[in-house]
């Protein structure tokens, strides 16, 4: 694609994500436009488009995949059909942008980025964190040296039950392991991971204990991880997702030969910086469209003038890294 070209955009699954955290950021980025979307009820998708002022949608994702005038497809569907959606995007001669985490385990990962390879087509993957400021400062400081050599990363997130938590007859799609995964901590705890990865590298072994400790539902609600990273760094972490109200907690420390690095995944608490010079705080707000960054950094990236830097190979690390947890 020429550096003058506009990214066209076509979404599968334009749902609540779309609306409040990707959907804008595609067409109020520069060169980028949302041309058509696609949902199942037809009702729906055409009142996001309407709102949004898209063009065209459709009620069968394969329409727009085959659309002409679509560059890229944003897989923005449950992780259950990751796997399927992507590679037929693939096979059909175009980049895709899948959200998190990319599939249902490492296996379906692999069949991906098979599929990217012999495609020849870029796969990103909705690890928006990498890009944006607050989590880019914190890799500066790091890498800056500003806690010595780094040594330990402990995660702690607790939240409590919510009242959608407390029906099993309308639970929501993230607590049904068919569609997505082992609950909350498919959808919160990759999060974390990735950035792990993101400040890190890869990890070398991790293991953990997954359990159900509130009975609410059938998938865990509480997990446990011991991490080995390549670089020496070793870590802990702790999810879960029925901790009472003032357990609530959402915290990485990260410490290092000289001293403390701590920051929050989701709350964006200022970055504290703790050496024996004493401490700093470090605001800043996450922007309006949370992925916006991101996806600056895709549309660049297609038209040969940046970098993303969440792709298929590196996502797929966080989800090998998920199998292990997940395996006892």
């Amino acid at each position: 694609m020429d550096a003058k070209q506009t990214v066209r955009w076509g979404i599968v699954g334009c749902g609540d994500v779309c609306e409040h955290k990707s959907g804008p950021p595609m067409y109020l980025t520069e060169h980028s436009e949302l041309v058509a979307v696609m949902r199942r009820d037809g009702d729906k998708a055409a009142d996001f488009a309407r709102r949004h002022g898209v063009g065209r949608y459709y009620t069968d994702a394969a329409e727009l995949i085959a659309d002409p005038e679509v560059d890229i497809v944003y897989v923005a569907t449950p992780p259950a059909s990751h796997k399927e959606l992507t590679i037929r995007a693939l096979e059909a001669g175009k980049p895709v942008y899948v959200e998190k985490p990319m599939a249902m385990n490492h296996a379906e990962c692999r069949e991906m980025i098979a599929a990217a390879e012999h495609a020849r087509q870029p796969l990103f993957v909705a690890y928006y964190r990498r890009a944006l400021p607050y989590f880019r400062r914190v890799k500066e400081l790091l890498d800056d040296g500003r806690i010595g050599t780094p040594q330990q990363v402990e995660v702690r997130y607790l939240r409590p039950a919510g009242p959608e938590d407390r029906d099993p007859q309308h639970l929501p799609w993230r607590l049904r392991r068919d569609v997505g995964g082992e609950g909350y901590f498919y959808d919160m705890a990759p999060h974390t991971l990735d950035l792990l990865d993101f400040l890190f590298g890869a990890v070398a072994s991790a293991r953990g204990v997954h359990r159900n400790l509130g009975g609410l539902y059938e998938v865990a609600d509480t997990v446990t991880a011991s991490l080995q990273f390549q670089s020496g760094v070793v870590g802990s972490g702790l999810w879960s997702f029925v901790a009472q109200p003032e357990e609530r907690e959402d915290s990485v420390l990260i410490t290092g030969s000289r001293g403390t690095l701590r920051f929050a995944t989701f709350d964006f608490h200022p970055i504290e910086l703790i050496t024996p010079e004493g401490s700093e705080h470090f605001s800043i707000d996450p922007p309006q469209y949370i992925q916006g960054p991101m996806i600056r950094t895709i549309v660049d990236q297609l038209r040969g003038v940046g970098h993303c830097p969440s792709d298929g190979y590196s996502a797929a690390r966080t989800s090998w890294v998920m199998d292990q947890i997940m395996k006892q």
